[in-house]
């Protein structure tokens, strides 16, 4: 049974890590400019992503099949504030302000979309995909709602920074509540296959393209002298107790299926590459987000088939 969790968990992280590393190399060989790699992640978030939950959610959502569905928007900001209170816990061995905030950032916020999608894609066969894809794209309303806010906030070193509008409702978000609306009226039986068959052939192009772009991402991180205590704190408390924790957690309230899965898969993440866009983009010096990024996922290549195979063994899917 262990060799079977570990061919299907490890397989899964190392195709995911293949397309990243096609990402990586084809910016450092040049062939993907820096210019080019962000509208390659703009392409992915404000198109194909977008279409990609709206071609879902219209498919497969339900009021009736998931009567409960705001829970998982509230499940994102319960992880998120989970995690700051653990960086609350550790921060006091950082001893810089700034790096404090990015260490705490960096616990906080993890890559929550592209990589968990890339993964249960890898875990479960293309028919069983509709429900767990339902589970994250919720998720992600969330998420998104407090990363662009909370995470903007804290990132940015001072009180007086504003919350914008336009960056809370992101095109996910915006996809997500769109589609919930058309299937609240019943529009979505209007559509025809004839429409719905080319939006989902653009929005499988998201995994791909998303996997790409982390691992350019990855390869534009400037990695300077490496701040070991905090990266192997971060280490620690990231991709160790997160997840360690959750699956205490899902054992103590006896949380399995897929939702339990969502869960520990979301606290067993790396941390988000967003952290250090938002530094570029508010001209904050990137002290140490590139290098707990880059750590994080390198680390997730161990923790994250762990605590799967650990998952797997525990806890039966339903």
């Amino acid at each position: 049974m262990f060799i079977e969790h570990f061919q299907i968990t490890g397989i899964a992280v190392l195709q995911i890590f293949m397309l990243s590393a096609v990402g990586f190399l084809l910016v450092r060989k040049r062939f993907l400019s820096g210019r080019g790699l962000d509208d390659l992640s703009r392409l992915v978030m404000d198109v194909s992503l977008p279409v990609l939950i709206f071609c879902q959610l219209i498919k497969d959502f339900s009021f009736c099949l998931y009567p409960n569905w705001w829970v998982f928007p509230l499940i994102s900001i319960a992880i998120t504030v989970f995690g700051l209170v653990a960086g609350f816990l550790f921060v006091r061995f950082i001893d810089k302000e700034q790096e404090k905030l990015q260490f705490l950032s960096l616990v906080a916020f993890q890559n929550s979309g592209y990589l968990p999608l890339a993964l249960v894609a890898a875990l479960f066969p293309a028919q069983s995909l509709g429900e767990i894809f339902i589970y994250l794209f919720l998720f992600l309303m969330g998420f998104n709602l407090v990363m662009f806010s909370l995470g903007v906030h804290i990132l940015n070193f001072h009180k007086e920074k504003k919350i914008k509008l336009s960056s809370l409702l992101s095109m996910p978000v915006l996809a997500t509540l769109l589609s919930l609306v058309i299937v609240y009226f019943g529009i979505n039986k209007l559509f025809p296959d004839s429409l719905i068959k080319p939006l989902r052939i653009l929005g499988d192009t998201t995994l791909p393209l998303a996997m790409i772009v982390v691992g350019g991402n990855l390869a534009q991180i400037n990695l300077k002298a490496i701040n070991k205590k905090a990266v192997i704190l971060l280490i620690l408390v990231k991709m160790i107790i997160l997840p360690l924790s959750g699956i205490l957690f899902l054992r103590v309230f006896n949380i399995s299926g897929l939702l339990g899965l969502l869960i520990l898969i979301q606290l067993a993440m790396p941390s988000a590459v967003t952290v250090s866009t938002i530094l570029r983009a508010s001209n904050k010096e990137d002290i140490l987000a590139s290098q707990g990024i880059f750590i994080t996922h390198l680390a997730a290549l161990i923790t994250v088939p762990a605590f799967l195979i650990l998952y797997f063994s525990n806890f039966m899917i339903k």
